[in-house]
């Protein structure tokens, strides 16, 4: 492969249906992380997999151009179907397979306004646009709250903490395999991409990575949306750093600094070392921190 699927994933973890050139030289590659369920990597968001006799239940799809590819890696851990694939947040690196696998007949779920967002695309300020996805690639089931699956033996809960990530955050409890699949309310040892055009909210991921941790012992695996597999600890640090972005940014804030002067006073020089990535600096985690603070502030 050229580039790891990780550094595919930084690259493209932008909230565009836009596709990269080439995916030729991208591997899929498929981890076991509980019996009957699996994490598979390729470019894009990190996918979950429940196999058993009930049929495929996946989490999420990447890109389209590389459906054929995750097709053929789930062919090899089970020759039943995709049933269900439930999308975590509406972000082309999750949903752009969604079309290819409702041809082949999985009935794709999700939280309401990931279906509103597909349906409606988007124009952001900087003026990338996200075009309407197809019909087929909507969702025919969502929900507004938490929906649970009886499937492969196991009770499956997908809830929508409120705002996160986005305004249409899922996140999936496989509770007998004991694995949370985080979508991109988690990115482990990153700092995360908070989505605020689409109605995502710093407190609000805050909220939520907080009540997985609550569902999680030291025993449970937690699949990121990028970043490698994760445990109840690496949840933690990471919540431990939000919570330190968001003290140093508001106090800034409080004493009446505008958004160029908190970034100007580098609140996060210390952290950057361990959780900047190509994607998200510090300097964009200062901003976007900022925004949704004062955001949250104006709607008091």
């Amino acid at each position: 492969m050229i580039r790891s699927a990780f550094a595919l994933a930084l690259l493209f973890a932008t909230p565009t249906l836009a596709q990269p050139g080439d995916f030729s030289n991208v591997e899929i590659t498929v981890s076991k992380v509980a019996e009957g369920i699996y994490m598979i990597e390729g470019a894009g968001g990190n996918i979950g997999l429940s196999v058993g006799p009930d049929g495929a239940f996946v989490v999420d799809d990447q890109f389209a151009p590389l459906s054929e590819k995750i097709r053929a890696a789930i062919a090899k851990e089970t020759d039943k179907p995709v049933d269900f694939l439930l999308n975590t947040h509406w972000h082309g690196d999750h949903t752009g397979g969604n079309e290819a696998f409702a041809m082949l007949g999985a009935h794709i779920v999700a939280q309401d306004n990931v279906r509103k967002r597909l349906k409606e695309g988007l124009t952001r300020a900087s003026g990338e646009t996200t075009t309407p996805a197809p019909a087929r690639a909507l969702p025919i089931i969502t929900f507004e709250n938490q929906i649970r699956f009886y499937w492969n033996g196991d009770e499956i809960d997908a809830f929508h903490p409120g705002p996160a990530h986005t305004d249409g955050d899922a996140i999936v409890f496989f509770r007998k395999a004991n694995v949370i699949h985080a979508g991109d309310v988690f990115f482990n040892g990153h700092y995360p991409y908070i989505d605020l055009e689409s109605g995502g909210d710093l407190d609000g991921y805050i909220a939520a990575e907080e009540r997985m941790l609550s569902l999680a012992d030291d025993e449970t695996r937690i699949i990121p949306g990028h970043g490698a597999l994760g445990t109840k600890a690496d949840l933690q640090r990471s919540i431990d750093m939000l919570k330190k972005v968001r003290l140093r940014v508001q106090a800034l804030i409080d004493a009446g600094k505008s958004e160029d002067e908190t970034v100007a006073a580098r609140p996060l020089v210390d952290l950057d070392p361990a959780w900047s990535w190509s994607f998200i600096s510090g300097e964009k985690m200062t901003r976007t921190a900022y925004r949704s603070l004062k955001q949250a502030e104006a709607r008091k």
